[in-house]
């Protein structure tokens, strides 16, 4: 049995389960492409790939969602990415890159500085749309903020009165690091910026890595407290001091690649524990750029990071052969009101599904619960070539640990986590 409303791009049976359970599925409208998901007032709310804009499902009752309105973004647009917070809705505003033809191939993407080829889409919108979001299912857009350039990537927004986000502006190699004063959120204006040397063009500055096969590009930080933990794609790992969130100071720059593969991704900093883990994203069908790993770090020093130990790799099948992207990609973000745990950590594997890990030693992580979906029965994706497989993108869990996982092309799976 299929559950929500038009619910035809995926089936419900897993191709593997531990531990979690299904609830409920939606083809959102028949905008089955998500990226990120947030859950708000029983509503989530989805940025699409594919679809260009933002679908509002109820979910109050998870077994049965109801997509009940749909934003638009403007033309050649992307609003893949948002947050919810303070009854807003911040979503994010940029040329949508994987619609050109320039970026048709994804090692155009992935593989290299993408600034000045971006730069070139043009037709776009660039910014942040902000909507008042106290009646979830009639969102009203009350602000917009311009940027010059590509547009924002990612946001973190917790509410109060600072933003942050990765914004590709003019005279930007790629993505950096923008702060934005929501003090009035009907005017949101950036206020400050920071970048890794070489990436400011427009100011002389010259990369000081190979951009024909590595991508230095901020997407996104996490916040807590008065530190930004930032994940730099190819460019690693930085932890910035925004006790003046008008001139971020850099704490230390830590990078990996080589040897690694690069992808650096997201951060999830546990500060009661004095941890932060960090997973690097997975750009390449069949792992043609390295299986990829989910790091945990001792920040007891946060000028000096330790890698202490990797979350254990799925290996129930042989996911590398499985076709498309394989390894991690988002992490559950502990933010207020959602699940939050210094112990359990949800991460979506792409190919491999959600994944939960127990890392109350964090030494020896395990995994404590799993659901793959099956293969999505339709493509969203609009470039050509990719293979019909599933691609768990992003996963949000709510306090009684139902999770909503979106996927490039089958839809939001609500399930639920039944471990410890």
């Amino acid at each position: 049995m299929t559950h929500g409303t038009n619910a035809t791009s995926a089936g419900t049976e897993p191709d593997f389960a531990s531990n979690i359970s299904f609830l409920g599925h939606t083809d959102q409208g028949n905008r089955a492409d998500g990226v990120q998901v947030m859950v708000h007032r029983g509503h989530a709310f989805v940025g699409h790939m594919f679809s260009n804009g933002v679908t509002v499902v109820d979910v109050r009752d998870p077994r049965t969602p109801e997509p009940v309105a749909f934003l638009p973004a403007p033309p050649g647009t992307w609003s893949i990415h948002l947050q919810t917070a303070d009854d807003l809705l911040l979503v994010i505003n940029a040329a949508n890159l994987f619609a050109a033809q320039s970026f048709a191939d994804e090692s155009a993407y992935y593989g290299r500085s993408v600034g000045a080829a971006a730069a070139r889409s043009g037709g776009h919108s660039a910014g942040m749309r902000v909507y008042d979001i106290s009646e979830p299912a009639r969102p009203r857009e009350i602000a917009f903020m311009p940027v010059d350039g590509v547009g924002l990537h990612r946001l973190w927004y917790v509410g109060g009165r600072w933003a942050y986000a990765s914004a590709l502006l003019d005279g930007y190699t790629d993505y950096i690091f923008l702060t934005i004063d929501m003090s009035d959120p009907a005017r949101p204006r950036p206020v400050g910026r920071w970048w890794l040397p070489g990436m400011h063009a427009a100011g002389g500055e010259k990369p000081g890595w190979d951009t024909g096969r590595w991508r230095y590009g901020l997407h996104h930080a996490v916040v807590a407290g008065d530190t930004a933990y930032g994940c730099w794609r190819d460019g690693g790992l930085t932890l910035l001091d925004v006790s003046d969130r008008a001139a971020p100071e850099l704490i230390t720059h830590r990078n990996w690649a080589p040897p690694f593969g690069g992808g650096t991704h997201s951060a999830l900093p546990l500060p009661d524990r004095d941890l932060l883990v960090v997973a690097d994203e997975g750009i390449a069908d069949n792992c043609a750029d390295g299986l990829k790993h989910t790091w945990i770090f001792d920040i007891r020093q946060p000028d000096n990071p330790v890698s202490i130990a990797t979350l254990p790799t799925p290996d129930e099948t042989d996911y590398v052969a499985k076709g498309s992207h394989f390894g991690p990609h988002n992490l559950h973000e502990n933010r207020p009101g959602s699940f939050v745990s210094s112990d359990l950590i949800f991460a979506t594997y792409q190919n491999a599904g959600v994944r939960v890990f127990d890392i109350s030693d964090a030494f020896r992580p395990r995994e404590t619960g799993a659901w793959v979906p099956p293969a999505p029965r339709r493509m969203y994706d609009v470039r050509p070539g990719r293979p019909q497989v599933i691609q768990s993108c992003d996963v949000f869990v709510d306090p009684d640990g139902v999770m909503y996982v979106t996927d490039y092309n089958a839809g939001l799976y609500i399930l639920q986590y039944d471990g410890e």
